[in-house]
């Protein structure tokens, strides 16, 4: 075995070799050569079986001397390498805390969000309250409370979105208008007795099997309801005028009513519009069907009472100049943009 005492020049050989290692690899390369499998001061350990009981602890104990200087030459010559490394990716990575911030982009409202908050103001100026209901609505709240008979087209599979529920009936739907809502707050308002008189608008995402430029799957509708014991058609058409007269701010805006027929009102409107020298539909209307006021519990022979639905992505689109409903969904930032300044 090679004498303890003469590996004590593998100190200075350590050093030498671990300061001229410019990475963490080269230093590990070069500690195999002195405290690897088969380093010298590995071997030197071994060798420490041949010795006699007599040499052997102060043979071992000068190699652990010099097994410690090693291994203290490398770690410090490790943690230099590590602090250069950070110290680099420090520098490369440094932000100037003096530059000027970029600042935030400010966000803006959807143009449908700026037409339902514009709707909401003006109609409870005129003393209407908003009232909001579920989306996943039941059969009877949808259809069969709103006097709509179970032949009639808008119930088609074709027509409306049905949710499975856990026994398997498709006895729930995506709602199809905001009518439902109507329903629910008659029925509350006549439970705690707080009403009629009522007069509400309801707001909010309806939903119908259809896409194209001026239709969506998922679209918005506001619908008016007044009830009280002389409520007239002749309300329902100054409430709608004056509506659509400050909504688009034009005086000479005016409005006409077309016979037509919905499950739910009796006698029932096409509501027309002038626009652009012409006439454009702009929803429907009618004085609420007595069959509709039984299923919530209002007497028909006290009080009678007018709803009107009209689309809000419509309103939106005549305001705003827009002519391809899909616009409004498919956000694109370009298009979006233009409303939020």
């Amino acid at each position: 075995m090679q004498n303890a005492h003469s590996l004590e020049h593998l100190i200075p050989e350590a050093e030498a070799e671990f300061a001229a290692c410019a990475n963490v690899n080269d230093l590990e390369n070069a500690k195999a050569r002195y405290l690897g499998k088969s380093g010298a001061l590995t071997e030197a350990l071994k060798g420490l079986g041949k010795l006699s009981n007599e040499e052997r602890p102060a043979a071992g104990a000068a190699i652990n001397v010099v097994k410690q200087a090693v291994e203290a030459a490398l770690k410090a010559r490790r943690d230099a390498i590590l602090m250069a490394e950070q110290n680099l990716q420090l520098a490369s990575e440094t932000l100037d805390v003096t530059l000027p911030a970029r600042g935030q982009q400010a966000g803006g409202l959807h143009p449908v969000s700026l037409t339902l908050a514009r709707i909401e103001k003006l109609f409870h100026s005129i003393g209407f309250d908003v009232a909001e209901g579920p989306e996943i609505e039941s059969d009877f709240y949808n259809f069969t409370a709103l006097n709509i008979p179970e032949n009639h087209p808008a119930r088609a599979m074709h027509d409306t979105f049905y949710v499975d529920t856990a026994d398997g009936k498709l006895d729930h739907v995506l709602r199809t208008h905001t009518s439902p809502v109507q329903v629910h707050y008659m029925q509350n308002a006549m439970k705690d007795k707080s009403g009629p008189p009522l007069k509400i608008i309801a707001p909010g995402r309806v939903y119908r099997v259809d896409s194209d430029a001026t239709h969506s799957p998922m679209f918005h509708q506001v619908e008016g309801l007044w009830v009280d014991e002389d409520v007239s058609f002749a309300n329902l058409k100054g409430v709608v005028q004056d509506f659509l007269q400050r909504f688009f701010e034009r005086d000479d805006l005016q409005v006409r009513f077309r016979p037509s027929f919905f499950p739910f009102t009796e006698p029932s409107a096409e509501m027309d519009m002038s626009w652009n020298g012409g006439w454009l539909e702009i929803g429907g209307c009618g004085m609420v069907h007595p069959e509709v006021f039984k299923h919530v519990g209002i007497d028909a022979e006290k009080y009678r009472g007018f709803a009107f639905g009209l689309g809000v992505e419509r309103l939106t689109m005549l305001r705003y100049g827009v002519n391809d409903l899909r616009h409004f969904f498919n956000n694109d930032l370009r298009f979006l943009q233009q409303f939020g300044r």
